[in-house]
This record gives C-alpha cells, structure tokens and sequence, in this order.
C-alpha cells in the first residue's frame, strides 16, 4: 500500500473554504430572514395607514373556539341579584331616613322664619304707616309694594309649612296590593287596630316586601320635600323682590318730593 503524502497547505485550504462556505449560507440565511421581516413591516405600515386590522391567520384560528363558548355563556339563566347583608340595608335605611328629616325640619324651620318676619313687617307697616297716609299720600307706593310682596311670601311659607294629610281611605287589601303604605301615618290611622297590626306582622315577615315598602316611603318622603322647597324657593324669591321694589320705590318717591320741593 502507497502511501501519499499531502501538503499541510491542502487541508488548511480545504477547511478555509469549507468555513467560507459555511459564512455565505449564513449570511444568505440572515439577508432572507430580513427580507421577509422589511416586507412584513411594510404589509403592517399599509394596513394601519388603511385603517384596517393586518391579517393574523394563527391568532384568527383560536377565533371560533372562543366564539363557540359564546351560546353556552348566553343560555345560562341571569341570577337574580340579592340584597347586601341586613346590617348594610339597615345602616342604609337609617342613613336615608334621618337625612330626610334633617331636610324636612329644615324647611319647617325656613317657612317659620318668613312667617315671622312677613308677619311682622306687615303688623308695621300697617300699625305705623296707614295712620299717616292721610297727610303723606306718596308713602302710599311703598307701603303697597311692601305689603304685596310679603302678604304673598308669607302665603307661600304657609303653604310650605302647612301639613299634607291624605283624607282617602286604605284598607288593608289596598296595602297589600301596594296601593298605600303601611308605614306612614296618613294612610295607617284610618286602619283599624288589628288590621294594622295584622298588616305590619305580615310585612316584617318579608323581607322583600318591607324593603320595597320603606323605599316607597323613602320616595314619599322625597315627594314631599321637592313641593316644600319649590314653596319656599317662591316665598324667598317673593319676599326679595318686595325687599328691593320697596325701598327702590320709597327712595324714588323721596327723591321725586326733593325735586319737587326746590
């Protein structure tokens, strides 16, 4: 067997050019790779610049297996919500309830206080002026534009603070069939006393039903208010403009006797 002797050179260029073409597969690999991630970004630049969604195939295959779900979530049947915990509805109630109080005995407290100064500045200027009209007619004016501004604020703050009491009887029938309520005293005092107790035993048996009967008084409560304000917000309003068109009206009268006089 011959043995041939090959150059040290040989191989060395043998593994060179095996290396280089190693080196240019790769590199074609990496040109290809970025060729196809510039055509990418430019599909993704033309379709937000169109306003449209870019084409996703494997995010829209898992689409219909999410929307299959879709009609066995919709034929579930819709719970019914619960109320909260009786401490929370109770705490809520108490809240609710003495807030409208509060309010109420405010504008109880408004009316009396334009019933007490209307009716005082009406008691003066009928006391003190009327008698000297006769020898100062021109306090005529402004007497009468005070007179018609706090006779009508003080009609109103009467008619804020007068009580509002249904004289239409209820029975018990029409409190269980919700058309009256139990627990205010213009519909229960014209009960009879075991009705009413009868109709208050089986109302604080339900729970449903006691929460939706102190939420129709709630609105009640609410009802009244709203009239008692809109009253006092004229009685306010009344007594204002009496305020202003009386003193201008006495001080144009006085300006206009000055005048007169030189």
């Amino acid at each position: 067997m011959k043995i041939v002797d090959v150059p040290a050179n040989f191989c060395a260029r043998i593994g060179l050019a095996g290396a280089t073409w190693r080196t240019q597969d790769v590199n074609k690999g990496l040109k290809d790779i970025e060729k196809q991630l510039e055509q990418t970004t430019q599909a993704l630049q033309a379709a937000i610049a169109q306003g449209e969604e870019p084409a996703l195939p494997a995010a829209e295959s898992t689409l219909p297996a999410a929307e299959s779900t879709l009609p066995a979530a919709e034929s579930e049947p819709v719970k019914k919500k619960e109320p909260g915990t009786a401490r929370g509805v109770e705490t809520m109630f108490r809240s609710a309830y003495r807030v409208q109080m509060d309010l109420t005995g405010l504008a109880d407290n408004k009316a009396n206080m334009m019933i007490s100064i209307n009716g005082i500045i009406i008691s003066i200027i009928i006391a003190a002026v009327a008698p000297k009209l006769d020898n100062n007619p021109w306090l005529l004016l402004p007497a009468t534009v005070f007179l018609i501004g706090n006779l009508v604020s003080i009609v109103f703050a009467i008619l804020a603070a007068r009580p509002r009491v249904s004289t239409e009887p209820i029975t018990l029938q029409d409190l269980e069939h919700s058309q009256g309520n139990i627990l205010f005293f213009g519909n229960f005092a014209n009960l009879r006393e075991e009705h009413f107790v009868s109709g208050m035993m089986d109302l604080i048996q339900d729970r449903e039903v006691l929460y939706e009967t102190m939420i129709r008084n709630l609105h009640g409560l609410g009802s009244v208010l709203k009239k008692k304000f809109a009253l006092l917000q004229v009685a306010y309003t009344a007594f204002m403009l009496a305020l202003i068109l009386g003193v201008a009206s006495f001080m144009g009268v006085f300006v206009w006797l000055m005048l007169r006089a030189g």
